[in-house]
């Protein structure tokens, strides 16, 4: 009898000891159990410019916490303004193992800019370890705070040319996602309009030409895609140099598509802001329809469920005939079509 009340003792202070090891905090349970590790920065603030955005600006040093016992412990680092605590926040995980972690420019410029910081002022960010058990179970460092700017790195310059008339208000545009000098993007050129040139502005008060051999010249003839279709051009304005590349083609092809029976494609425009987009506007009819690249059922997209593309997937339809606003992203492979 004895040893069964030493037994029921015995469990009774293991379920209570259990039982205020941890307080919920919503839905997460914050562990008071075990000793939380610690984070330090190399550095307090994180100064950011286009010439190092390559660079390591900041390296986050960690100490694993303790909780008495082995177990599999997930580190991350939580990004917050200060002031909000941490709401929103984003979450960086770190990988197995690694009490180190370092940011180039470009990805903490990223990060600051995930948090909508503004571009006119410095930010104090708080950063904290946070150290998982599970899902729901956490518990966190003490905040460390970094001072910041993020600063902006889209830019573009614009392609007029025959193929819109000559317009620079108007022309199509390439993209440098960094703002390194670098841009890109997909241009359509009509057949027997294949001539263009490069502006920064939308004006003629700066316009780059042939310069020959690949290179550009403001006092260059006028560039030429040789022939029509989408093209993808770079314009690399560091080197002063330029290469013209066929690019590929997504299209709308099926029943749905009027006055075709699955023999008519009709494509997509390449959207060249950096995101990978391919949109369109067009009359559909009750039917069913997928999208293809290059003209070819050599790749095409069908339905993955749920606004999802799948390369096995079955025919997309359409309910109601009408004017469709679409966008796919082959990378992605994400899409929407939305009724005008």
């Amino acid at each position: 009898m004895k040893n069964k009340l030493n037994i029921s003792a015995i469990l009774i202070l293991f379920i209570s000891t259990f039982f205020v090891s941890c307080e919920k905090e919503g839905e997460l349970t914050v562990a008071n159990s075990g000793t939380s590790g610690t984070l330090t920065a190399s550095v307090n603030a994180v100064t950011i410019d286009k010439a190092t955005l390559n660079d390591t600006k900041v390296t986050f040093t960690l100490t694993p916490s303790d909780f008495g016992f082995k177990s599999g412990i997930t580190y991350s680092l939580e990004f917050g303004l200060k002031g909000t605590s941490f709401t929103p926040f984003k979450e960086v995980v770190l990988a197995k193992d690694v009490f180190t972690h370092s940011f180039t420019g470009l990805e903490f410029n990223n990060l600051m800019s995930s948090l909508n910081l503004p571009l006119d002022a410095d930010s104090q960010v708080e950063v904290r370890l946070k150290s998982a058990l599970s899902s729901t179970v956490a518990i966190y460092s003490s905040i460390v705070e970094i001072t910041s700017r993020p600063i902006p790195l889209t830019s573009w310059v614009y392609v007029p040319g025959a193929y819109q008339n000559w317009v620079p208000e108007t022309a199509d545009s390439l993209v440098s996602i960094t703002g390194n000098g670098i841009y890109s993007g997909v241009i359509v050129f009509t057949t027997g309009n294949y001539t263009f040139k490069i502006t920064p502005q939308k004006n003629w008060n700066v316009g780059y030409g042939d310069g020959g051999n690949g290179t550009l010249s403001t006092s260059g003839g006028d560039l030429t895609a040789v022939t029509a279709g989408a093209k993808l051009v770079t314009v690399d304005l560091n080197t002063l140099t330029y290469t013209i590349d066929d690019a590929d083609v997504w299209s709308v092809i099926g029943a749905a598509v009027p006055g075709s029976n699955w023999d008519k494609d009709v494509d997509l425009k390449f959207v060249n802001d950096g995101a990978g987009n391919y949109v369109g506007k067009m009359d559909l009819v009750a039917g069913e329809f997928k999208f293809r690249k290059n003209h070819d059922w050599g790749t095409s997209l069908g339905s993955g469920g749920s606004g999802t593309l799948s390369a096995s997937g079955g025919n997309l339809s359409i309910a109601t005939a009408g004017n469709y606003s679409i966008s796919i992203n082959p990378t992605t492979l994400v899409y929407t079509l939305t009724k005008n």
